[in-house]
């Protein structure tokens, strides 16, 4: 599973908001959970459906929409 699958979109799951693997987690709520300090390890003891790799494909998914631009249309 590479990272960007790991991150879904379900207009039935937490409202389509990007999720992990279709898991009612968000990408919020890890990012979140980082910024407000918590571990990786903190975090997979929390949720231990998640894996490792759920943590860094969050992350990239972040940085990666905090690159992107909108640009409105005529």
């Amino acid at each position: 599973m590479n990272e960007t699958s790991r991150i879904t979109f379900d207009p039935n799951v937490m409202g389509g908001k990007p999720c992990v693997r279709r898991l009612r987690v968000t990408v919020g709520t890890i990012v979140g959970l980082l910024a407000a300090g918590r571990t990786q390890e903190e975090i997979l003891a929390a949720y231990p459906y998640l894996e490792a790799p759920d943590i860094q494909a969050c992350l990239s998914y972040a940085a990666w929409r905090s690159e992107e631009a909108e640009v409105p249309l005529p």
